[in-house]
């Protein structure tokens, strides 16, 4: 895949549930573009971490949307926020909007730099960058998710239980998707691509044809 060359910034947002594969997905597409990447969850995740190690109520609407104001960016390179933990607080605190108003800023900006950018969360298509040019919904069956995730952690020597994980995924999956504010969902424009059956690679390959085909297609209208 050839660098992105272009007047304006050129946006990918890829949107989808955990444990999807978008994260590493949308790491290697930025590589392979030559853009940024913002891995939008962290700042959930730092959110959450930064409340529970302080032993703040997460339910708490106020006080996380003052978290989510304060955060800095250097918040985003502890080394503790890629954990299931974390992502359990994420999940937690993104359910308030004034925490998701206050980050919206943030990952705007960030994506409006040229010469463009890649970023991956869940609402990147539908509320923070609803033009972006590309727009990826990212997805996989809850069984295949949970299998995923139980392997990474019994790979890291961590003692979990597959039902266990499985129970956690599609728990998260009914708040995330049930939440008043920015529902996880593809936007209408996006196109889904479900990994359950495919491996890193061959997610990456279905991907870079979504992206080719776009610019090919904005090429020829221009």
């Amino acid at each position: 895949m050839t660098d992105v060359a272009s007047s304006r910034p050129f946006v990918v947002a890829i949107d989808g549930p955990a444990a999807a594969g978008k994260g590493t997905l949308a790491l290697r597409l930025a590589e392979a573009l030559g853009l940024p990447h913002l891995d939008t969850g962290l700042l959930y995740r730092a959110i959450g971490k930064l409340m529970a190690e302080r032993g703040f109520d997460l339910d708490d609407a106020a006080l996380a949307t003052q978290f989510a104001e304060a955060l800095d960016p250097e918040d985003l390179k502890r080394g503790d926020l890629r954990g299931r933990e974390a992502g359990e607080l994420a999940s937690k605190v993104a359910v308030h909007p004034g925490v998701r108003a206050a980050l919206v800023d943030f990952q705007r900006t960030f994506a409006a730099r040229a010469p463009g950018a890649v970023l991956d969360g869940r609402d990147i298509g539908t509320v923070i960058c609803p033009d972006a040019d590309v727009k990826i919904f990212v997805t996989a069956s809850p069984e295949v998710r949970a299998r995923r995730r139980t392997d990474e952690l019994l790979a890291k020597g961590r003692d979990v239980r597959y039902e266990a994980i499985l129970a956690e995924t599609r728990e998260r999956d009914e708040r995330d998707s049930n939440r008043a504010v920015a529902p996880l969902k593809p936007a209408a424009d996006a196109v889904v691509l479900d990994t359950s059956a495919l491996d890193r690679d061959g997610a990456f390959a279905a991907a870079t044809a979504i992206v080719e085909k776009k610019r090919e297609a904005t090429s020829k209208g221009a």
